[in-house]
C-alpha cells in the first residue's frame, strides 16, 4: 500500500468497513515479491487476468493471488474503483476516500454498474499504458474477484464478451433486497468458477439460479473450514499479528493458513491456465487427494 493510503486502511478500513479489531500495523512497509519497474520476463503475448476487490476492500487486498498468477505467466491487473474502493492513492498523492452509502440496495446496484464501466475502460486502453516490454493478448483475457469483486466479474462477464473466463470467490448475484442480480437470471455462456465459503452462506439463492441458468461450464465449490476473508490477503497477513485464538478463527475459519492459500491458488491457476491457455486439467473432475480442503458441491 502507499503510505497515505496505508494510513486510511489501518485508522478507518479495516475497522469500519471489514470489521477486523487489529493491532497498529504499520501496512505500507508490508513485505511482497513485487517490485516496481521490474522488467518482464520473456516471452508473450501473454494472458490477461483482471481482479476486482470485495467492497470496502483496496486492491491491495488481493496481492498474494496477484503475485502467484504473475508468477505462472499471467498479465495481472488490478483495479481500484474510486469512490467505491476506500481509499485510493493516485500518484499525485491525492487520496480519494469511500463514499459511505445510506442505501446499501442502491448504493450496489450503482457500484456494479460503475464496476463494469470500470473494466470495460481497462480493457480498451490497456495497451496504452503497459510498459514496451509486455505483450498481451486480448483474446485471452479473465477476470476474478473477492466478494464484490465476484459479483463484478459475472456481471463484467455478461456485459462484455472480450472477458473470456472468470472467478467468482464467496461474491453474492443477489442485490441486497435479495432479488437476483440479472447475470444470475441469464446466466453466463463462457466459464466461470464459483468459490464459497464454509458454513451457512447468503450466497446460496444467487448461485442456484445463476448454475441453473448457466449455459456454459461452471463448478461451485467449497474451500472447507474457510471464511469470508479467506480469499483476501487477510488470510496470510492476520495470523502474523498474535491475535486471540478465537477472533483469528471468526476471521478466517479453521482451515490452516498455509493450506488455505495453497488451496485456493492451486484451483485458480488450474482454471485460469486451462480456460485461457489450454492446459488440460483434472481438478475440477472431483475431489482431489492432493487438495482435501477444496469440496465440491
Amino acid at each position: 500500500m502507499l503510505p497515505r493510503a496505508a494510513a486510511h486502511f489501518g485508522a478507518v478500513s479495516a475497522s469500519r468497513y471489514l470489521g477486523l479489531d487489529l493491532p497498529w500495523v504499520a501496512w505500507d512497509r508490508v513485505v511482497s515479491n513485487a517490485r516496481v519497474g521490474a522488467p518482464a520476463a520473456a516471452g508473450g503475448p501473454r494472458a490477461v487476468v483482471l481482479y476486482s476487490p470485495g467492497l470496502g476492500e483496496p486492491r491491495t487486498w488481493g496481492t498474494m493471488f496477484a503475485e502467484e498468477l504473475a508468477s505462472r505467466g499471467f498479465v495481472v491487473v488490478s483495479i481500484d474503483h474510486t469512490h467505491e474502493s476506500p481509499e485510493v492513492e493516485f500518484p499525485d498523492g491525492r487520496l480519494v476516500t469511500l463514499e459511505v452509502p445510506s442505501d446499501p440496495d442502491a448504493f450496489v446496484r450503482k457500484a456494479l454498474a460503475v464496476r463494469v464501466a470500470d473494466v470495460k475502460f481497462v480493457v480498451d486502453s490497456l495497451t496504452d499504458w503497459l510498459p514496451s516490454d509486455v505483450r498481451v493478448d486480448l483474446n485471452r483475457v479473465g477476470m476474478f474477484g473477492a466478494s464484490m469483486g465476484g459479483s463484478a466479474a459475472a456481471v463484467a462477464m455478461a456485459s462484455d464478451a472480450r472477458i473470456r473466463a472468470g472467478v467468482n470467490l464467496d461474491g453474492n448475484l443477489t442485490y441486497p433486497d435479495g432479488s437476483l442480480l440479472p447475470v444470475a437470471e441469464s446466466g453466463l455462456d463462457r466459464p466461470f468458477l464459483l468459490i464459497g465459503k464454509d458454513g451457512p452462506t447468503d450466497t446460496g439463492p444467487g448461485w442456484r439460479a445463476f448454475r441453473a441458468n448457466t449455459p456454459g461450464w461452471n463448478r461451485h465449490l467449497t474451500l472447507l473450514g474457510a471464511e469470508h476473508a479467506s480469499f483476501t490477503d487477510a488470510q496470510a497477513l492476520l495470523p502474523q499479528l498474535n491475535l486471540p485464538a478465537d477472533r483469528l478463527t471468526s476471521y478466517l475459519g479453521t482451515l490452516r493458513p498455509a493450506e488455505a492459500l495453497r488451496t485456493r491458488h492451486a484451483y485458480t491457476i488450474a482454471f485460469f491456465d486451462h480456460t485461457l491457455r489450454g492446459h488440460p486439467t483434472t481438478l475440477f473432475d472431483g475431489p482431489s487427494p492432493a487438495y482435501p480442503a477444496m469440496g465440491f458441491a
